[in-house]
């Protein structure tokens, strides 16, 4: 926990590797200091197929699924800093954008969690 599912054009990574978005995604979430680092999971879709707005313009979209508890202020914060870092790197590119979504914790189970007499 977190995760950082970045869906985007397949165009955006002929732009910048995959890795190099998805370090760069890392190095922002990290720098909020709202997560352990060793917490943070980066993951990358391009998109072949896809319609934006009844056109093929390139995007970039961020899922972020955290754990709940952070306020309000700290999610929006979080959404600038990543938004911030992909127009840095992609300025030219017209739709960058991030959502934020709450696990809960009553709800999220691992496999840590499990007890070795379970």
């Amino acid at each position: 926990m977190p995760h950082f599912i970045i869906d985007c054009s397949e165009n955006i990574v002929l732009l910048k590797s995959p890795q190099e978005i998805m370090q760069n995604v890392y190095d922002a979430a990290e720098s909020t200091e709202l997560f352990d680092p060793g917490d943070i999971k980066v993951r990358i879709n391009p998109f072949k197929y896809y319609n934006v707005g009844n056109s093929t313009n390139d995007f970039v979209h961020i899922f972020a699924n955290i754990m709940e508890g952070r306020t309000v202020h700290q999610k929006a914060m979080l959404s600038k800093t990543l938004v911030t870092k992909l127009k840095q790197m992609f300025p030219e590119v017209p739709i960058l954008s991030m959502n934020i979504r709450d696990f809960e914790e009553a709800t999220y189970f691992n496999k840590s969690m499990i007890k070795t007499d379970d």
